[in-house]
């Protein structure tokens, strides 16, 4: 893996973050058995949200999962962590390899078809703590995924790819929002495991 380390200071972010893209790394086959597990696997539920008072179940399903039973609280509601699955703590010992971080937890978030998807947002939660650092592995259908930057309104747009690693860290939840536009032409499920370190 000393590959990704050695070109891990590329930034597609030009000011105030840091983002990498290290696209796939993980074979196709891997990427395929991945996915495969991870849909048939996971305790899969509907994301919920309580916004302005009123509470909205997503179309987008979701998972946590963490080295204890973690609780997470993201648009007024709170999940508690289930605990690592041989697969996952596979998937996260590779993600810490690559990116040389430590993590103890995982959203996971499972987009059944290119309707549905996340609309402009930061990983800013109070549990990350200041300039944390969120590894995304995908696995699935490839999707646009955008960030844009919360003054200039600056955006930088990339295909994240099947079996692909992206990293953000620094002042990136600071400074910078990010999304997974919908797209009606894409038709296959799309899973991302987002690692993170809660601070408890």
């Amino acid at each position: 893996m000393n590959l990704f380390r050695e070109e891990a200071d590329r930034n597609l972010l030009p000011y105030e973050g840091f983002v990498r893209y290290f696209g796939p790394v993980l074979a196709k086959s891997s990427a395929d058995s991945y996915l495969d597990v991870l849909l048939k696997d996971i305790p899969w539920k509907n994301d919920e949200a309580i916004i302005f008072g009123k509470h909205i179940i997503t179309k987008r399903m979701v998972a946590w999962y963490g080295d204890a039973d973690y609780q997470y609280t993201y648009s007024n509601t709170t999940k508690k962590a289930l605990p690592w699955t041989k697969w996952l703590s596979d998937l996260k010992t590779l993600t810490e390899e690559i990116t040389g971080t430590k993590f103890n937890s995982c959203l996971l978030n499972l987009y059944n078809n290119g309707q549905e998807g996340m609309a402009w947002h930061s990983d800013d939660e109070k549990a990350l703590g200041k300039n944390s650092t969120i590894a995304s592995l995908s696995f699935g259908a490839e999707r646009k995924f955008y960030f844009k930057h919360k003054s200039t309104k600056e955006q930088i747009s990339l295909l994240l790819e099947h079996g692909s690693l992206l990293i953000m860290k620094g002042e990136t939840q600071e400074f910078w929002l990010h999304s997974l536009p919908k797209t009606k032409s894409i038709q296959q499920p799309r899973i991302n495991l987002t690692f993170r370190t809660m601070l408890y």
